[in-house]
């Protein structure tokens, strides 16, 4: 799903404005999907909302979310783009519009796209609408000109946005950050073993974290970038329950820019034990801007590695339900009432990511291995 106010500004008057627009809405150009489009507002006029895509061919119960999000997020009017053959864009395009017929809005547009042409479902003019389709020329439309302007990419294909997420480092980066994990998490054991008190140990500890974690999006909002002891010290935090949700309840619209380009970078950086919390946060940060894409591609990326971490399977719940980041957002307590909630900090907090430090987790990862 994507909401925001960038995408909001883009002008879609023609099959082609939308066309180009869709992958910059999606983040990379669709193949064999289904994407549809929601506006608010009267027709002929309107304003984008939303934008959801699916595979095709659509599982049988896949548009059951989509009814139930449309009505929540007020839309009125729909656009729908099958991309591929028509054999398989055609029933779902018509799915949709059977849907939206049910529920009382306007389909603006139905189209599929192939090969650089396109079909329109709503025009039965042999004139304007041949059966063989319309070429089209994505550089005479403006919108890919204000979609750039605006921040938004559109990359080749969906392995190119994955690739951007979870793309392994070169082999020298990842020996690098092998030996500064390795060197933080000796550094942690054998300053609990000598701390006279665990739970006072562990009252230190959160409240480094807390405080690494406010200063490295200080830092990612300046463009600086962790060095390699340092963001290994940020994953051993994020390992904590406690200082991962300060991250979270950090997460906002005017920092959004700096919470993508620092969990981004641990997810790609992080040794793999270490990656399901700062993958969940970029997931976080990326549903909240409607980058439905990355966030699934990152909350994979952390199941993949822990297929029971909590908040990447709630959040994936929640995608897959077409959920309002509002829901959660909402609902997440800040800094203060975090504290309140859990009460002082003691060792059992620190248990999971005291168990992560173990020198037998610490062999190297070759690369390509997760």
């Amino acid at each position: 799903m994507t909401t925001s106010a960038t995408t909001s500004r883009l002008l879609l008057s023609s099959p082609v404005d939308i066309l180009v627009a869709v992958p910059y809405l999606v983040g990379f150009h669709p193949a064999r999907s289904l994407v549809v489009i929601g506006l608010t507002g009267e027709a002929p006029h309107g304003q984008l909302c939303l934008t959801t895509r699916w595979d095709l061919p659509l599982p049988e119960d896949g548009l059951d979310p989509l009814l139930p999000l449309l009505r929540r997020e007020g839309v009125t009017q729909v656009i729908v783009v099958g991309y591929g053959p028509g054999a398989l864009a055609t029933p779902a395009v018509d799915a949709v519009r059977d849907l939206a017929r049910e529920a009382g809005l306007h389909v603006r547009d139905a189209l599929r796209t192939e090969a650089r042409r396109f079909w329109s479902y709503l025009c039965e003019t042999a004139e304007c609408c041949p059966a063989e389709g319309t070429p089209f020329d994505p550089t005479v439309s403006s919108v890919a000109v204000h979609a750039t302007v605006n921040g938004l990419v559109a990359l080749p294909d969906r392995a190119a946005l994955e690739e951007s997420v979870t793309g392994l480092l070169d082999p020298v980066a990842r020996t690098a950050m092998h030996e500064a994990t390795a060197t933080v998490a000796a550094d942690v054991r054998a300053r609990l073993a000598m701390h006279p008190s665990p739970d006072g140990f562990a009252a230190e500890f959160v409240a480094e974290g807390i405080a690494r974690v406010h200063s490295s999006l200080a830092a990612a909002a300046e463009g600086v970038c962790l060095d390699d002891l340092e963001a290994a010290r940020l994953g051993l935090d994020l390992a904590v329950v406690r200082i991962r949700d300060e991250a979270w309840t950090l997460i906002c619209e005017e920092e959004e820019q700096a919470h993508l380009l620092l969990w981004k970078d641990l997810t790609r950086r992080l040794e793999p034990r270490f990656v399901p919390p700062a993958a969940s946060l970029l997931a976080m940060t990326s549903w909240r801007r409607g980058d439905c894409a990355t966030a699934g591609i990152a909350l994979e990326r952390a199941l993949e590695i822990d297929p029971t971490y909590s908040m990447a399977n709630l959040l994936m719940h929640a995608l897959c339900q077409l959920m309002s980041p509002k829901i959660l957002q909402d609902r997440m307590p800040n800094s203060e009432e975090l504290d309140r909630e859990m009460g002082s900090p003691r060792l059992a907090w620190l248990t999971t990511m005291i168990g992560l430090t173990d020198p037998r987790e610490c062999l190297p990862v070759s690369v390509g291995e997760t």
